[in-house]
């Protein structure tokens, strides 16, 4: 069974695609990463955007403690369902904020690009509620202050760039930067998403190509949000999604990464559920939840198919820059009905380990 990602506004013509491919090959369709960015140009030179006033943000979070592992196997393809309880999120209010929420947790300080997007803005959130300093890459810096309201310098940092330019890619944007997660995307089909030359070749293929080659070599991890079927694009029925290339593009943006000297970790999501929350603000983001789906299964080989909440997603991301053996390692990831492993970095790397062993 294959499965491939449809975009929820595409036109008619979209649906008429998507109508011919699942009747013609029963599958439930699969993620080529989906965000929004701004479709406006921006001038070549960047700018640095500051937000000086902290918000109430979170007074905790936590995961349960009742576990259970099981493996199974999808045709040719052994993934690693994890099931612990998920993790919940509660907002605080400004007289419960201590004083070490203004500082962050730890000494990383990580760069998320397609930061306003379906699964970036997840990323962020969870990066902010988790004190880990973030700095943001956006072509429209207005949006970080929509999404996640002010925020202190020490804890959020935006830059204005556009990946799609490499004039845009100061080297000071990078100073200070240890770990990197990218999550952009663009629509598989014309859209008005592609307005502005927002194409899958510019954005999954030269946008990566432009980022990758101005990262420091000094990082200590890049995650790459990718999709799964990206090996089989000349293959039916993946080649009909891409028909417009964005498989392909996707492909070549992962080899260039593969053929970097950076340490990365990709990520190929199955079909996106769960949001996308670009309409809402940091506290919507922080309840979201993924519902029953989040039990979490992660293979390897470009064999595994079917869904996932964007909220796994993000947190594999997340929980991938600290895992050692995930380093350059490409990982295929679904979410299903049950209990998932929240944010318990023990589970993840339980999960993310199996899949090795498979």
């Amino acid at each position: 069974m294959s499965c491939f990602f449809f975009h929820y506004s595409v036109s008619s013509v979209h649906n008429f695609f998507f109508f011919c491919l699942l009747m013609a090959s029963k599958v439930s369709l699969s993620s080529i990463s989906d965000f929004s960015f701004s479709i406006r140009r921006t001038p070549t030179t960047h700018q640095r955007v500051s937000h000086v006033l902290l918000l109430p943000l979170l007074n905790s979070t936590g995961c349960g403690c009742y576990t259970k592992s099981i493996s199974c196997t999808n045709g040719r393809s052994s993934v690693v369902r994890n099931a612990v309880k998920e993790e919940q999120v509660q907002t605080s209010n400004s007289e419960e904020i201590q004083d070490s929420e203004t500082t962050p947790s730890s000494s990383k300080l990580v760069l998320v690009i397609g930061g306003t997007g379906g699964v970036g803005q997840l990323v962020v959130a969870s990066l902010l509620s988790r004190n880990i300093k973030s700095r943001l890459l956006l072509r429209d810096p207005t949006k970080a202050k929509i999404l996640f309201g002010e925020q202190d310098e020490n804890i959020l940092q935006v830059w204005k760039a556009d990946t799609r330019n490499p004039d845009d890619l100061d080297p000071a944007m990078f100073e200070g930067v240890t770990h990197v997660i990218c999550c952009t995307g663009t629509t598989a089909f014309p859209s008005r998403r592609w307005d502005g030359d927002n194409t899958p070749e510019r954005v999954d293929w030269e946008g990566i190509r432009n980022l990758v080659s101005a990262l420091p070599s000094k990082l200590k991890r890049f995650v790459l949000v990718s999709s799964v079927g990206v090996t089989k694009f000349n293959e039916l029925p993946w080649s009909i999604m891409n028909l417009f290339g964005v498989l392909k593009f996707k492909k070549m943006g992962e080899d260039f990464v593969r053929s970097s000297n950076l340490p990365f970790t990709i990520i190929r999501a199955g079909r996106l559920t769960d949001g996308p929350y670009t309409s809402y603000d940091l506290n919507t983001l922080l309840k979201a939840t993924a519902g029953q789906r989040r039990a979490v299964l992660i293979g390897q080989g470009d064999k595994l198919v079917g869904e996932v909440s964007r909220l796994v997603v993000a947190e594999a991301c997340i929980q991938a820059l600290d895992i050692d053996f995930t380093q350059g390692q490409i990982y295929e990831i679904n979410s299903v009905e049950g209990e998932g492993p929240g944010s318990d970095p023990k589970e993840w790397k339980e999960l993310f380990r199996t899949a090795q062993m498979q």
